[in-house]
């Protein structure tokens, strides 16, 4: 199950966990849309793979399947991409 992480690492903007807007690597790492497709072009800037729409939980399963409330911010990663 996709740990559904709350923020973007590289500006720290709120991804609700039920709500478009999210972009992800193979490994998880999250970004809002903005900075994935402007700032770092569509690549992950720590592991180099595609970053690609993280599909929505329904609000409905929330409940019993939490995102996750752990941020990862590193904008210095995001800078020098």
């Amino acid at each position: 199950m996709l740990e559904m992480r709350p923020g973007c690492e590289c500006c720290d903007r709120d991804l609700p966990a039920d709500a478009a807007g999210a972009m992800i690597c193979s490994f998880e790492c999250t970004f809002c849309v903005d900075c994935a497709t402007g700032v770092l072009s569509g690549i992950c800037p720590n592991c180099g793979g595609e970053l690609v729409a993280r599909p929505r939980r329904p609000t409905a399963k929330l409940a019993n399947n939490p995102a996750s409330t752990a941020r990862t911010y590193k904008p210095a990663g995001c800078a020098t991409h």
